[in-house]
């Protein structure tokens, strides 16, 4: 038991690492992929579309992120949300060997607002075992200049067999998209 109360505590400690989502609706019909954010252009390249044109951008692309909640630690880092749907963290607040990757989907739900759903594993590394499960929500709009998005999160943690809960978390994300040069 002391070693499951000092895993979750970790957990707990590291709460932004694990990034964003909704179990009960991961694999449901209603979190398809948006619209590509690209289209197929002559010779198989790609561009962005309509990228100049104000509250017609995407979401897709590389952001560095913060998650402020409303008690507890936070977290940083970078994420990257794919035009298929899916979305990469790297958590800056929590250590490689307790699990800093996670893996979300997305969708888009209105005009410049989108949905994620991210799942999470956490790891305890003096055993190796897994510790907790995570699943973090978040709402999010990008703002008219598509440089920049804020929204609310909500993070739940579970036991390993993902059927206790024991933590919840919200608060506030925001993130700046990172250039290509």
């Amino acid at each position: 038991m002391k070693t499951f109360v000092r895993a979750t505590t970790a957990v707990l400690v590291g709460i932004g690492a694990v990034t964003f989502a909704s179990s009960a609706s991961a694999c449901s019909d209603n979190l398809l992929p948006h619209q590509a954010s690209w289209q197929g252009g002559s010779g198989g390249l790609f561009h962005q579309a309509s990228m100049d044109s104000p509250g017609n951008h995407s979401i897709v692309g590389m952001w560095s992120f913060k998650m402020t909640p409303t008690a507890g630690p936070g977290d940083f880092g970078y994420q990257q949300w794919h035009s298929d749907g899916t979305e990469l963290m790297n958590s800056g607040g929590r250590a490689p060997a307790t699990e800093n990757f996670c893996m979300g989907v997305w969708r888009q739900v209105a005009p410049s607002r989108y949905h994620l759903n991210h799942l999470a594993l956490s790891y305890d590394p003096s055993s190796g075992q897994i510790n907790a499960r995570v699943n973090i929500k978040e709402d999010v709009t990008l703002d008219p200049s598509g440089m920049n998005y804020s929204g609310s999160f909500t993070l739940d943690v579970y036991d390993p067999t993902g059927t206790t809960a024991v933590a919840h978390q919200n608060g506030q994300v925001t993130a700046q998209r990172v250039p290509a040069n």
